[in-house]
């Protein structure tokens, strides 16, 4: 099947930006995506979620064209799920960030490759951290312990650590020198809102990567895209886009760097793309 041409891109993150704090889209958001098709306009999430998350949490029920899954790692088609791009880490490059993980002593999850990655091995080091546990739980039946010592053999889309907000400032500087051949992006914990997420990926894995790849694709200038997003992982995407917008439910530190919308509570996508598309139709 062909696809179409469009002029222009919109782009949103999806849990904390998309849907609201119960995990629903609003009419108003919904009807604003809808009205973007007939103005020529992609429409992209891009999410962490992996497609199964993607799966159980609204299932084929968003008004867009394309799903940027797992910050870039993979690509799909929506609703159709055909999957258009996928990246993945080397069993040498999984072997490196295994033994930096360990070495720092932090609870982390090996995830699978696109389209499998809510598979995982996992390593816990047996200190309280009730958000790990708790995604261990949510995923136990797909997950497995890893081996110690830990054997390599096989690829990998990323790996994913969870740690305390108060020891965040120390750990992210040095992960990011002794990774500096790594995608590093740190996430707000969206089970406890609380705790961080560290998920270390390919180099060429982050939503602006994603993004742009699939511009190019379909033959959108990057001056024609507009993001919306609510957390650190979506710095780089709103930085690279020609228009950013942060909701108002963003972490405080954000929210002097872009033009603010409304929460995700209150239609902040739906302002989001009423103001884009005024501005770029002038």
């Amino acid at each position: 099947m062909n696809e179409i041409r469009f002029h222009a891109m919109l782009v949103t993150d999806l849990d904390g930006t998309l849907l609201d704090s119960g995990g629903r889209l609003s009419p108003e958001d919904r009807n604003a995506l809808t009205a973007l098709k007939t103005d020529g306009v992609v429409r992209v999430v891009a999410t962490g979620r992996s497609l199964y998350s993607l799966q159980q949490s609204v299932g084929s029920d968003l008004p867009v064209d394309y799903v940027v899954l797992s910050m870039g790692a993979g690509i799909i088609t929506y609703p159709e799920e055909r999957l258009i791009r996928s990246i993945e880490m080397t069993s040498g490059d999984v072997s490196r960030a295994v033994e930096i993980f360990m070495e720092l002593d932090l609870d982390f999850m090996l995830h699978e490759p696109v389209p499998t990655n809510h598979c995982f091995l996992y390593h816990a080091t047996g200190r309280d951290n009730p958000d790990f546990y708790r995604r261990l739980q949510r995923y136990e039946r797909f997950a497995r312990p890893l081996e110690h010592p830990p054997t390599m053999e096989n690829p990998a889309s990323q790996l994913l650590a969870v740690v305390n907000h108060d020891t965040i400032d120390a750990i992210m500087p040095v992960l990011r020198q002794r990774l500096s051949g790594y995608s590093v992006i740190r996430s707000t914990s969206p089970l406890d809102g609380v705790s961080v997420w560290v998920e270390v990926f390919p180099r060429e894995v982050s939503k602006h990567q994603g993004v742009g790849w699939l511009a190019e694709r379909l033959h959108i200038r990057r001056d024609h895209i507009a993001a919306v997003g609510n957390d650190y992982n979506d710095l780089d995407l709103l930085e690279w886009v020609g228009t950013g917008y942060l909701v108002d439910n963003a972490p405080t530190a954000l929210k002097t760097r872009f033009p603010l919308v409304a929460s995700h509570d209150h239609g902040g996508v739906a302002e989001a793309a009423h103001r884009w598309l005024t501005s770029y139709l002038k």
